[in-house]
């Protein structure tokens, strides 16, 4: 790690604390900064507060009072989730203060090869398939991965030395605050609408997330998905050496999936089947893995070794166990629809399809062509299980079933599979009715389903 960059010997003021603020806070005053914390949390029950207040830092909490910043400042390191409406920050760039994010931060003392990846989907699988294979990688001692995928890159950047590779996924709210962030490879592995509210436009959110490759010279690589003519366009934008990927051309250089096999500067790799994680969008993301996995020298077999044992990110449609001819998947962090519909078309074989939460006051029509055909039967349970009724209705599902929680639901899912048919948690909705997290309920998914194969 550096011992100085520019955001050394300098005031500045984290505002929000959660993993990246606590992080960035301590590297900081580590670095000889003089800073101040800012949480809008009551410091009662606020751990991160506590221990940074017995570690004699400047804390204040209970407020985000836009008055708590001036001109002496040199920097605000926000929290990526706060918005750029939030008063402090307002006053903060009114008043000529840059406002910045903890990947900003990180970076500059970094020494480390830095990948980055963003897109609206696929990030963190892409980034630990990354991690993955560059860990074979005879270019680099240690492969760490960091960011979005809930580690600090502070707190990551600070053991990784210049032998190592630190593969990092970056989200829009990340990317936007960011001013001389330079990854060597950066990743674009989609872009569709999502976030509106936060950016504004998409025109904001696109801009947001080519940040990634703003600073990129002729000496960097910018891996970009070709599957779209939008996307083939923004990697104009960027002076690195372009590395395509896709499933729907052939390319001359760069990965390919044609035919159900894969191919690296048309050299066969393994075939598409070969993969433990489902979906043409996990093709996608192999492909975007392969070719950052080629820069630095990984064999085939590395990359095939990676790929057929990588089971998937925990609880993002993550193959759990099989049993009685019964594969059983856990995509507890699907929250919303639009999770749920990437996840029903990912199979090919039958589905029995376990799902419900929090009511958030949507309905679930659009759910119904994917469910149409393909979801043979489905347990629901939860607030959201009457509206669910009532799409499972529409698309026709034989058979119908409501319980009273996941418990209920996992041995009713099996009862109602066959041999060669897919078990699914894919709830379509927040976890808050019953748990305290999607994580939470992922575990007792597993947990439900490990107890059933005891069981059998």
């Amino acid at each position: 790690m550096k011992t100085e960059s520019n955001y050394s010997n300098k005031k500045i003021l984290v505002l929000g604390l959660a993993k990246s603020g606590f992080a960035v806070a301590k590297l900081l005053k580590k670095m000889n900064s003089n800073v101040t914390v800012v949480d809008s949390n009551p410091l009662e029950g606020n751990k991160e507060a506590k221990q940074l207040l017995d570690e004699g830092f400047n804390v204040i909490t209970g407020s985000n009072d836009a008055n708590l910043v001036d001109d002496s400042y040199d920097y605000v390191v926000k929290n990526p989730g706060i918005p750029y409406s939030n008063e402090l920050i307002k006053h903060a760039q009114e008043i000529g203060v840059p406002v910045i994010t903890e990947p900003e931060i990180a970076y500059s003392y970094s020494d480390a090869t830095m990948v980055a990846v963003t897109g609206t989907n696929g990030k963190t699988t892409v980034t630990t398939m990354i991690q993955l294979m560059l860990a074979h990688s005879p270019k680099f001692k240690n492969s760490y991965y960091a960011g979005n995928i809930g580690i600090p890159i502070s707190d990551v950047i600070q053991k990784a030395t210049s032998n190592d590779v630190v593969v990092t996924e970056l989200s829009s709210f990340q990317l936007e605050g960011t001013i001389d962030l330079h990854p060597h490879v950066a990743v674009l592995n989609n872009i569709y609408s999502t976030h509106l509210d936060f950016h504004g436009s998409r025109e904001n959110y696109i801009k947001a997330k080519m940040h990634i490759t703003k600073n990129q010279t002729k000496d960097d690589y910018f891996i970009v998905n070709w599957n779209t003519e939008e996307w083939r366009n923004l990697a104009k934008q960027s002076r690195a050496v372009i590395k395509p990927f896709s499933d729907e051309q052939t390319l001359t250089d760069g990965a390919y999936a044609k035919n159900d096999e894969i191919y690296f500067n048309k050299e066969f790799v393994m075939n598409t089947d070969s993969l433990q994680v489902p979906g043409e969008h996990n093709v996608q993301n192999a492909l975007a893995a392969i070719n950052v996995a080629k820069l630095f020298d990984v064999s085939n077999e590395d990359i095939i070794d990676v790929l057929t044992s990588f089971r998937g990110v925990k609880h993002r449609i993550q193959y759990v166990d099989k049993f009685n001819g019964r594969k059983f998947y856990n995509d507890s962090k699907a929250t919303n629809t639009e999770a749920t519909i990437v996840a029903l078309s990912a199979f090919k074989q039958p589905i029995v399809l376990i799902a419900g939460g929090l009511d958030r006051g949507n309905g679930f029509d659009e759910l119904v062509p994917y469910l149409k055909g393909k979801v043979k039967n489905i347990i629901l349970y939860g607030q959201t299980a009457d509206k669910m009724v009532d799409a499972a209705k529409k698309a026709e599902i034989g058979n119908i079933t409501k319980v009273n929680n996941l418990k209920e639901a996992v041995p009713e899912a099996y009862k109602q599979s066959t041999e060669g048919e897919v078990v699914l948690l894919s709830p379509a909705a927040a976890s808050w009715d019953q748990f305290d997290t999607f994580e939470q309920r992922g575990d007792q998914y597993i947990d439900e389903v490990e107890a059933l194969k005891g069981e059998n």
